[in-house]
């Protein structure tokens, strides 16, 4: 099974970093979003992956056209250039990196990858989102339920504290806002089926809106809820937050080295 990952945003909340790079490529502990991503298909057994690339998209390519060589010990003769690779902890991944076009929508990338897909049933996801969604699972349950693609839902962290006030003026109380008073939203980890992309019109649709909706409409679009940790990298604060988690020693997301 191949993961379509959608790596062409401009990530414009994030411009300290995407002024420079695109968004999936924003580090964390060092290694882009992008890498943190596909090692958590390659823990569930994804590893051929179609990239769609689109903003600063050379910077990917450039990544992973260096990656075998910038993960092993080298000799090098300077004098001649000649260089021997002596050892590389390169994962076993098969990347493809398509260019998508720098204006074109979520859904016109997923279209343009189509030709690299095949007739199987593929995973697709965005590159700047963190999750320990359990995508096994996800794609059994995508199978035994027969819909053209599943989503997984989940239900964003309240980000804003509730004070609970008396009529007196004073603070009876305080506590977090509860995730399920936000109601349950676009996880962005997809199974889908070749034949979804047919709902996508061309370049200029993106894959939340029509897409998405008219499968609802028509009762191919299945939800499947994932309990666990999900995060988006939206902001500098959002970074600073996964920063910290990775620097902890416990980031949720990194099941692969569990």
């Amino acid at each position: 099974m191949k993961a379509v990952i959608l790596a062409g945003g401009l990530g414009t909340r994030i411009a300290e970093e995407s002024d420079y790079k695109p968004k999936p490529m924003v580090e964390v502990g060092g290694r882009p979003l992008l890498w943190h991503i596909m090692k958590s298909y390659a823990h569930h057994g994804i590893k051929e992956f179609v990239i769609c690339l689109g903003y600063k998209g050379y910077v990917i390519k450039e990544f992973f056209f260096n990656y075998y060589r910038h993960t092993a010990d080298l000799s090098i003769d300077l004098r001649t250039g000649a260089h021997e690779v002596l050892n590389s902890q390169s994962e076993d991944w098969k990347v493809t990196l398509i260019d998508t076009g720098a204006d074109t929508m979520t859904g016109g990338r997923l279209k343009r990858a189509a030709p690299y897909l095949g007739s199987e049933t593929f995973c697709l996801t965005y590159g700047d989102g963190l999750s320990d969604v359990d995508i096994t699972a996800e794609i059994a349950f995508h199978r035994k339920h027969g819909r053209l693609a599943t989503v997984a839902a989940v239900q964003p962290p309240g980000r804003f504290g509730v004070l609970n006030l008396a009529s007196d003026g004073g603070v009876t109380s305080f506590e977090e806002k509860p995730s399920d008073e936000i109601g349950w939203i676009n996880g962005g980890f997809f199974v889908v089926e070749p034949s979804a992309i047919d709902y996508v019109s061309g370049d200029e649709m993106p894959w939340e809106q029509d897409p998405l909706k008219n499968l609802a409409r028509d009762g191919k679009l299945a939800a499947f809820t994932h309990h666990g940790f999900w995060q988006p990298c939206d902001t500098l604060r959002d970074k600073r937050h996964l920063e910290s988690l990775w620097e902890s020693g416990k980031a949720p997301w990194a099941t692969w080295i569990r």
